[in-house]
């Protein structure tokens, strides 16, 4: 094994060798019969006068003989190599040519023309120098041309539905007045060529960024989206995936919540824009409900008439649309009926609005005799020596809850008033978006949806 490796260094270090070191090119055609000393040095002088007007062959001597040319010495360039095969072969009355050239490896002689090209570039930017500066102000002229525009707010604001948007537009005109400045200095000097470059390289690299930065651009993308198409106002009360709260701003990174206890809740706009929203607030109107369990041994008609009537003479419950109960399912020891009903959730506050009408449906159904039993188990325990426990029925442990009507105080149903909208929230969130006026996306000039 490790002598097939040594072969294979061997042939690679072969192969990698110089082209002088390989077999040249030979000439083709047939050989003449007769040749002289005047012949092959007429080949000499004439292989001699061409390499001499040449660059970088110096070093190299020639020699002919019976046809045969011969190359010796060495140059700093190992691609030179192989010119002198060609050059050699188009010469008339060469028979063979052995090119014995090798690449130079000494040090001063190949720093010489390396310091002869960064003289020759050091004068071509002196010489440069008077049309740089033209192009650089010239670029610089444009690009403060596009700054001042962006500056100027008073046409963005009636463009734009809103700051931040305004703002996109202004850094997309700063950026296109960048790229022209740099056009225009780069064809004051005639290389718009390296333009290209640039893109390509600037395309690269902006790829790569986006791959990086990618949820980044995905919350910038939500946040204009959010931002043109507004989903809920100021102080709407939404519900966000789970997020439930008040709606303080929307800035260009994440939406802020105010919740019912006070707290800040920031959700990114990636997750906003993507999320299922449930706004309460955009319609007045909002629905209530609540389910009781009812003896299935009572009158299940009479119960419904009665939580229709006491749902219908509460004074925050709106007329329309008319209360509602219907039985929702049967259960093994009771039947459960759902009671609807309406509020307007501007004037009445939901969770104490539906409290109250729970309070006031269960007062007059056990004040009419209507049974609000729990579930009921019998357990018989058999085995063991253990005793038969029989739990009393539901008529008896009903028996045993109801209080008369005459010695339980009926009390007076709630009022509109009792159940008026707390407003502690909206206090707390108009406070907070006057103090940051300025961070907010929502406008009510934007559409909603």
């Amino acid at each position: 094994m490790l002598r097939s490796l040594s072969l294979l260094l061997v042939c690679i270090l072969v192969w990698s060798l110089p082209v002088g070191a390989q077999e040249a090119s030979q000439p083709s055609g047939t050989i003449s019969v007769t040749q002289d000393g005047r012949g092959d040095m007429a080949i000499e002088r004439r292989i001699e006068a061409i390499i001499a007007e040449l660059d970088g062959y110096d070093g190299v001597g020639v020699s002919v003989r019976e046809g045969i040319v011969t190359f010796t010495g060495e140059v700093l360039d190992s691609e030179s190599i192989p010119r002198l095969d060609e050059l050699a072969a188009r010469v008339d009355g060469v028979v063979a040519i052995e090119n014995d050239v090798t690449e130079s490896t000494d040090v001063a002689q190949r720093l010489d023309p390396v310091l002869d090209r960064f003289k020759s570039r050091m004068s071509q930017v002196v010489d440069y120098l008077p049309l740089l500066v033209v192009a650089i102000l010239a670029g610089a002229l444009v690009m403060m041309l596009g700054v001042a525009l962006a500056r100027w707010q008073a046409p963005w604001r009636r463009l734009a539905p809103n700051a931040f948007i305004a703002d996109i537009y202004r850094v997309v005109l700063r950026l296109v007045f960048v790229l022209a400045g740099i056009v225009v200095a780069l064809d004051i000097l005639n290389a718009t060529a390296v333009l290209t470059g640039l893109l390509g390289a600037a395309g690269i690299v902006g790829l790569a960024v986006g791959f990086a930065v990618r949820d980044t651009v995905e919350n910038f993308i939500a946040s204009v989206m959010l931002s043109l198409r507004q989903p809920f106002r100021p102080n709407d009360y939404v519900d966000i995936e789970g997020s439930a709260g008040s709606v303080i701003r929307l800035t260009s990174r994440a939406t802020i919540l105010l919740d019912a206890d006070g707290n800040h809740v920031r959700l990114p706009n990636s997750f906003v824009f993507k999320g299922k929203i449930i706004n309460y607030t955009r319609n007045a109107e909002r629905r209530f409900s609540f389910v009781l369990g009812i003896d299935p041994n009572d009158d299940l008609a009479e119960a419904r008439r009665i939580g229709l009537d006491t749902l219908a003479g509460l004074d925050f419950v709106l007329a329309q649309p008319a209360p509602q109960v219907w039985i929702k399912e049967a259960g093994d020891s009771t039947v459960s009926m759902e009671f609807l009903a309406w509020i307007n959730q501007h004037d009445s506050s939901y969770p104490v609005a539906r409290g109250e009408a729970l309070r006031v449906v269960m007062a007059a159904l056990t004040q009419a005799g209507i049974g609000l039993p729990e579930p009921s188990y019998r357990l018989n325990l058999v085995g063991g020596g253990l005793p038969v426990i029989d739990l009393p029925d539901a008529e008896k442990r009903a028996q045993a809850l109801v209080v008369s009507e005459e010695d339980t105080p009926a009390s007076p149903p709630p009022t509109a008033e009792d159940v008026t909208a707390d407003t502690t929230i909206e206090r707390m969130v108009e406070e907070e978006r006057r103090v940051t006026a300025g961070d907010d996306l929502l406008s009510h000039a934007a559409p909603s949806e």
